[in-house]
């Protein structure tokens, strides 16, 4: 059985304002190219939880390749995020309630999710914020859009 270990991060600068998101993916017991996947977005006018849930949706929407009860950890940067996804009245239950229901049937189709805060020192946390930077970035001048992280640059992944 598949295991894989996904990472997410996203930004958003000023808050509402401009924001991006980015996930790499890691396939265990594979190397190279075939072992990596990754994207990035951004959007305007949006904000922090948004962009949170956007970047976790959009990350286990990219496992669609593999079985449901693949064994995937969910590494995250937005220290409030787990806790959001199990409030039905939270802040971004209301503030974003689409993107929350969203991100909430996500996590519910994939039984074996382990869901891990991601500590800032880690490298793996630099290169996400790097590539969420990016998705804010190329939002300002191209609007939302979402692409997939170049294989050169995901092969320098130091997770």
């Amino acid at each position: 059985m598949a295991a894989v270990t996904v990472w997410i991060a996203s930004l958003c600068r000023p808050d509402p304002g401009y924001g991006g998101w980015s996930w790499v993916r890691r396939t265990e017991g594979e190397t190279g190219a075939a072992a990596i996947k990754g994207a990035a977005g951004g959007e305007r006018r949006t904000n922090g939880a948004r962009m949170s849930l956007t970047a976790l949706t959009e990350a286990l929407a990219a496992l669609s390749d593999l079985p449901a009860d693949a064994s995937v950890t969910l590494r995250f940067l937005d220290p409030d995020l787990a806790g959001h996804l199990v409030d039905a009245h939270g802040h971004y239950a209301t503030a974003e309630a689409d993107a929350w229901s969203a991100a909430r049937q996500a996590v519910a189709a994939r039984p074996m999710l382990e869901i891990v805060p991601a500590a800032p020192s880690e490298p793996a946390s630099g290169f996400l914020n790097a590539w969420a930077e990016f998705g804010q970035d190329t939002s300002r001048s191209r609007g939302s859009f979402k692409a997939a992280i170049p294989k050169p640059n995901l092969l320098k992944f130091p997770g």
